[in-house]
């Protein structure tokens, strides 16, 4: 399991943050939206495979849309202002102390 930023809005690997899914999506819809990423995902590895840019592009266009639906990417789910970090390095980011205190507890 990735760690979550104490305010629940980043997961990190290999030291990037990546937003987490909008919480207040409900679980129905949350299964949704990941069930046709899946899907967007499959057709991206498929016209990759066939070489078909055309599909290519179709396939990411739905994978960049099934993302922002669920909040990952696009405009931020939060409402209080704070700038959005999504693939930023940690340690650029005001999660820096918190992620350095992660590490020093496993090395512990």
């Amino acid at each position: 399991m990735y760690p979550t930023t104490p305010d629940g809005r980043y997961f990190v690997v290999k030291g990037q943050l990546w937003r987490c899914s909008n919480p207040a999506l409900s679980d129905a819809e949350r299964q949704r939206l990941v069930k046709l990423l899946m899907t967007a995902r499959r057709a991206v590895k498929a016209a990759k495979a066939s070489h078909d840019e055309h599909a290519l592009r179709q396939a990411r266009a739905q994978v960049d849309a099934a993302k922002t639906d669920l909040g990952e990417r696009g405009p931020v789910w939060w409402s209080d202002a704070s700038p959005d970090y999504n693939r930023r390095r940690v340690a650029n980011t005001p999660y820096a102390a918190w992620y350095q205190a992660l590490d020093a507890a496993d090395a512990s």
